[in-house]
Order: structure tokens, then sequence, then C-alpha cells
């Protein structure tokens, strides 16, 4: 298929030449009235509608190709406006003056080899920049460069189409910028002609206006550039931490907390920054490139080429050399580290040298790391004379070539003595915007390259789904865990439960019992859901758990931890926590007298609106149980479970959690699952069960298990129960 490509281009190049080059020019002189650069223009877009339906047809090119046929159509429409293009350059130069002949005639490249050949010398170069910009957009679904910054660019949604007026503003920005190289020239051959005196004053002023003009607009664009890119780092961030926020609860087990938050935070505003500056910078700089080249290619098609064709020493081979200093730059540094290492060790080691005798062996050993650097500064001073060498020498030697056929122009009098000046402005200014351009290029692909890191939790799918759909109105409570066995995800070989089954009754309390490390807090975990069984089935009314909607499963499902965590803000959003509908400070000052924190919170200043500090640092462990004790309740949760939460209470509040547990009036009890060392709250359960190594052992009444000789939970109350010694 390649092959037939190649040849078909080339059938298409030599109809060009043989069919297109001849024919139209004819045609068109008897169709198009005899206004030359009218006919230019339909020779050009002819060219051009023929040559793109070649490149369609023939090759089949869609919008969708890759690679050097993808850039086929871009270069059809090159090759259709370079012409056209260059004699309307060449009419607005005129400037309305006297010119005898047909201006565009010399453009016509019907009759002319060198025409022919110079109009694909202007449009490859064209169509290959045309078609690696337009890559930055066109998605390629292989995750490049441009696949990033069109995601990046996503952010922005609507306000996308704000980029459009910022690059209208920036081109004619860089339009108005030109006013000072022009009108230099102009006032150039007006004083070679004493004819300044009438329109020095009025081309200043001119010259100031454009100038002031291009300096506002520039302003302009920059501050709706800066605004909309803001607003794509607060969507960049919060898309992020989104994605985060829907990941299962392994991955938080697999990812530390400070990787996670500085991929969040740091790394998303590094990656937004970087590109939104360089690609500011990209911009600026292609745009005012540009359109120095057009009023370059508009002032002298002979000077433009020849800066053209100097650019490769321009900056290229410098660009090798700076490569080469940089790697010795980072050789002495090397070097450096490293005699500075055998200093270190000596002067920490300095009584084993000392009793070794060996003074004289450590500083010879520290000065050959030295003539080593030594030998290494020596290159990479020379590398940097030689680049700076390079970039005089070529920067000399374009100045000197243009001058010099400048200069020859002049005598011939194909251009004005101010002419030529513009030119030569024109052309510092071009090799500047260059010289940034090859430098932005290379950052702004360091800066996509980077975004890789947050499109990876953007991109990221949850090993198990967050949420179902079921919500039913009524929940009664009841819980079955059918042989659930569960392995943690960073721990896969080490079963935590294996072949675990029990129920638990609506309306009843449950006490989970057992010795440390044997499964307790890990139920805990599965019944909120933070983790999928790896074998059996976790049943709640009868459906599996993972089916029921995320937000109903945590309105109904509550839980209390040993050590549980709060937010750093007030009481009241403590313990209204993760409501969707706030609650009234009626209903929030009674879940907190039935959890015990109503009295110490009502002595503070503040009361309910005091902060509890990070992580409610602020608070001892009974009070942030009691907080959290209260944060649950106010859910009016079918299924409490309580893990070891009353184990930093005081005896008053130990035996108020004992009577809302036991003693509830009103309202149906919800299901409690109980998890304790507490044998005070365990014996009153409804039903104890007994764990060890991840499975039931023993289950039943306090009395009912108190009865078994040798049992487990027998063994421990008389253990708990024996005096200490």
């Amino acid at each position: 298929m390649a092959a037939l490509a190649w040849v078909a281009a080339a059938l298409l190049l030599l109809a060009d030449w043989l069919l297109l080059r001849p024919g139209l020019p004819g045609i068109f002189s008897q169709l198009v009235p005899e206004v030359p650069l009218l006919r230019v223009w339909a020779v050009g877009l002819s060219r051009w509608a023929i040559l793109g339906l070649g490149v369609r047809g023939v090759l089949g090119v869609t919008t969708g190709a890759h690679g050097w046929m993808a850039a086929l159509q871009p270069l059809a429409a090159a090759l259709g406006l370079a012409q056209p293009g260059l004699a309307s350059f060449r009419e607005l130069a005129s400037w309305g003056a006297h010119r005898e002949g047909d201006s565009a005639g010399v453009l016509h490249w019907g009759s002319r080899l060198d025409a022919f050949v110079l109009s694909y010398v202007a449009a490859l170069p064209a169509a290959a920049l045309w078609h690696k910009l337009g890559s930055l957009w066109a998605p390629s679904g292989r995750g490049g460069a441009g696949d990033m910054v069109r995601r990046l660019l996503g952010f922005l949604g609507s306000e996308k189409r704000r980029l459009h007026l910022v690059l209208v503003l920036l081109i004619l920005s860089c339009v108005g910028e030109m006013a000072i190289p022009f009108f230099t020239g102009r006032i150039t051959d007006w004083i070679l002609q004493d004819k300044a005196a009438p329109n020095f004053s009025r081309n200043i002023w001119l010259m100031s206006i454009l100038t002031i003009a291009s300096t506002v607009l520039e302003f302009a664009g920059d501050g709706i550039y800066n605004i909309t890119i803001g607003h794509m780092h607060c969507r960049a961030h919060g898309e992020v931490f989104r994605a985060v926020l829907r990941q299962e609860t392994g991955f938080f087990l697999q990812n530390p907390a400070g990787s996670i938050t500085s991929r969040v935070t740091e790394d998303t505003s590094k990656v937004c920054e970087s590109i939104s500056d360089k690609l500011n910078l990209l911009m600026w700089y292609l745009g005012r490139g540009l359109c120095l080249l057009a009023v370059m290619l508009w002032g002298s098609l002979h000077l433009t080429v020849v800066t053209l064709l100097a650019l490769p020493l321009l900056f290229l081979l410098p660009q090798k050399l700076g490569k080469v200093y940089q790697s010795l730059q980072v050789k002495v540094q090397e070097s450096l580290a490293e005699s500075t290492q055998v200093a270190i060790e000596a002067l920490s080691a300095m009584p084993t040298v000392r009793s070794f005798a060996n003074e004289e062996g450590e500083a010879q050993k520290f000065r050959q790391k030295l003539e080593e650097m030594k030998t290494l500064n020596k290159k990479e001073a020379l590398a940097y004379v030689a680049e700076l060498w390079t970039i005089s020498i070529s920067g000399m030697l374009l100045k000197v070539g243009i001058l010099y056929i400048g200069g020859q122009l002049v005598t011939g009098g194909a251009v004005s003595s101010g002419n030529l000046v513009s030119f030569v402005l024109y052309q510092l200014q071009f090799t500047h915007a260059v010289q940034g351009l090859l430098s932005s290029y290379p950052w702004m692909l360091k800066a996509v390259g980077s975004s890789e890191k947050i499109f990876e939790y953007l991109d990221r799918t949850p090993c198990s789904s967050l949420s179902g759909s079921l919500a039913p109105l009524n929940m009664e409570g009841l819980v079955e865990f059918q042989n659930v066995s569960f392995a943690y995800p960073n721990h896969p070989d080490v079963q935590v439960l294996q072949g675990l089954t029990f129920t638990l009754q609506p309306g009843k309390v449950t006490a989970l019992v057992g010795p440390n490390g044997s499964g307790k807090s890990t139920v805990a975990a599965l019944l909120q859901n933070l983790y999928q069984p790896t074998g059996g089935q976790l049943l709640l009314d009868g459906q599996p758990l993972v089916q029921y909607d995320h937000h109903y499963l945590h309105t109904q499902v509550a839980a209390v931890g040993q050590e549980p965590l709060l937010f750093g803000r007030s009481f009241r959003e403590n313990i209204a926590y993760g409501l969707t509908q706030n609650p009234t400070m009626e209903e929030i000052t009674a879940v907190a007298m039935k959890s015990g924190a109503h009295d110490f919170i009502s002595r503070l200043p503040q009361g309910y609106d005091t902060e509890v500090g990070e992580t409610g640092n602020q608070l001892s462990g009974g009070q942030r149980q009691a907080v959290a004790l209260a944060r649950a309740l106010i859910r009016k949760p079918r299924l409490l479970i309580l893990d070891d939460a009353t184990s930093a209470l005081d005896a008053s509040n130990q035996l108020r959690v004992q009577r809302l547990l036991y003693e509830s009036p009103g309202r149906a009890p919800p299901t409690v699952l109980l998890i304790t060392q507490q044998l005070s709250l365990a014996e009153q359960a409804h039903h104890i069960l007994f764990l060890k190594e991840g499975s039931v052992c023993e289950q039943g009444t306090h009395l009912q298990l108190m009865e078994k000789s040798g049992g487990c939970y027998r063994a421990m109350v008389e253990a708990l129960a024996a005096p200490s010694d």
C-alpha cells in the first residue's frame, strides 16, 4: 500500500506539471476579465481544488490519515495559495504607486519552471507546519502530545471558544508591531529624497498609534488568555480530585496519601501552569514569526530565501553544541560530587585516618578527583566558547549576507534603501521569534509529557463499582454473611476471612469478639462496602451489598471506629457531615446528648460552631468518639457498626451508650454490630459471635457460651476477670 501511495503521489505531481501548469492559465485567460490578480487567484484556487480532489480520490486520504499522507491535503492547499498570496502581498506593497506592466505576470507559474519549483519549495514547509499544528488538536488515540494538550484544553468546556478571540488579538497585535520597522524604512526613503518635512510628523503619529494599539491588543489577549487558562486550572484540579474519590478503597492502601495528594495538587498545578505558559509563548512566537515571514516575503523574496537558508546554521548547529556543553556541565557536577564525597568520608572518619597515618593518601585521592574535574572544566569552557562563537559568527554572516545582497538589490533598483532597512529590522525580529519557537517547543513537549501523571488518575477505572442502583423505601437491616472470604488488595495471599458465615438479625445487638488480628475490623469494613469479598456473598435484606446505591447505603449503614477521624471544621459541620439536607440545630443537639458530646460542646465559648482542629486534634480520644457517635446517630441508620467505639469514653458516657443500645424507646431499633473488648457491653448482647482466624468458632448468648467448658469465649472472660500480678 505504501508503494502504491508513492506511485499515486508521483502521478499527481506529473499531472500538475504536464496538465495543470500549462492548461489552467490558458483556460482562465479566456474566462476571467483582464485583471491580473483575479486571474492568479482563479488559477490558484482551481489548482487547489483539482489537487485536493486528486488526493482524496486517487490516494483515498481522509482527515483520519496518519504519517506523510495526512500532509497531502494541506500541501494541495499550500500549492494553490502560495502564488496568489504572494501576488496579493506584492499588490499591497505597491501602496497605490504607479507601476508599468503586469504586476502579477512575473508570478505566473504557467510558463516558468523556476516559479513552478518555487511554489513547491514554499508549499512543502507550509504543509508540514500546518500538519504539525493540526496534530495538536486532532485525536490520535495513541496518547501523544497533541492528545494531551487537547484533553487539557477540554477542561475549558465552552470557554475554549475564547482562544479563537485570543488568536485574533494576537495576530492583530503582531501586525501592529510591524509599524516601527515599516515606518523606519519609509522615513529613511523620505530623508534620502528630501521629502521628510511634510510627511515626518504624520507618519510618526501613525506609527505611534499602531504601536500603542498593538500593545493594547497584546494586553487584552494576555488578559483573556490568563483568565481562560485559570478556569482550566480550577477544572483540572477538580476533575483529578473527583477521579481519585471514585477509586476503590484498595487503591488508597496501595498508594500513600502523600503521593496521591502530591499528584492531585502539586503535579496538576505544575502541569497546568507549565502548559499554559509554554502554550502562550508558542502561540505568540508562532504568530509573530508567521506575520514577520509574510512581511519579509512582501518586502523581498530574495532576502527572505537567504534568511531561511541561514536558519539551520543560525540555530541547529549552536543547539547541538549547546547539548554538548550541557552534558559536560553534568559531568563537572558529578565530578564535584565525587570529590566532595572523598572529603566528607575522610573528615567524618578522621580518627581512623589518623590511626592508620593516611592523611597524605586521602589528600592525594582528593587531588586526583580535582584533576579530573579540572580536565572537564577545560572541555566545558571550550564547548561554551564554541557555542558562543558559532552563534556570533553565524549571526554576523547572516547580517553580512543580507546587507551584501540587499546592497546589490538597492544598487540595481530592485528595492529602495528604506525597504532594506525595514527588512533588516524584520529579519532581526524574525530570527528572535524562531529562536523563541525552537526553545519553547521542547519545553512544551516536556510539560505535556509530565501530564501523563494526572491522566493516569483520570483514566483509571476502579476495580470495583462504587455504586449500584438499589434504593428501597424501607430497610429491615437483615445482614447475612454467606461463606465470605477476603484478602486485602495489598496482601492478596493472606486470607483474613475464611468461609465466614453468620446472620445479624434486624433490631438486635450482635457482639463480635475475639483476639486481635482475627478479622473483626475487616468485617466492619466489608459491611460498609469499603471492600468486596473475594469469595462468598454479603447480603443486606437479601440483596448483595454492592447492588445498593452508594449514597442510599451510607444513609442506612453508619459506623464508628476506635480512633474516628474528624475534619478541621466546626462541631456542627462534623456531626452533619455527608448529609444531603442540613439538619436543624435541635436534631444536632439531640444526637449529641445521646452520645454524650453535648456536655463538653456546650461549655465551649462558641458552642457547636467551635473548630475541632485538624483531624480533631484539639479533642481527647473520648470526645472524638462521642462526636463520631453523634455523626452516626443523626443519620438514623438501620445498621449501626460500633468498632470498639466506646473504648475511650468515661464511665458515665459508656453507661449512656449502653442504655442507648439496649433500652431504645420509640421507633424500631437498628441492627447493631458491636465489636468490643468490654464484656459489660458484650454480655448483654442478644447474640455473641467469637471470631478466630477469620471464621466463627463459637456463637450464642453470654450464658450459653459461658456454659461451654473449655470454650474460647469462656477462656477470654476468665482471662480478663483474673487479677493481674
